[in-house]
């Protein structure tokens, strides 16, 4: 069997064996959302938005000190 990620987890077939082939339950209630409706819930999360900039303005920081 192979391992979690790191090597020292346990194996997630096992861990969740009992859960593993369930059926999926389709809802009654609502209907599927569309893929471009769930892609745009995180489109507004950019974990690295600004970071180009930040490296730029680190760059240029860095020359002028070295220009010294």
């Amino acid at each position: 069997m192979t391992k979690g990620i790191r090597g020292n987890e346990p194996d997630p077939r096992e861990v969740y064996k009992d859960i593993i082939d369930l059926p999926y339950k389709k809802s009654d209630k609502h209907q599927r959302m569309s893929l471009y409706d769930r892609a745009a819930q995180f489109a507004p999360f950019a974990a690295l938005s600004g970071y180009e900039e930040m490296i730029s303005d680190q760059a240029q920081i860095s020359e002028k000190e070295a220009d010294k």
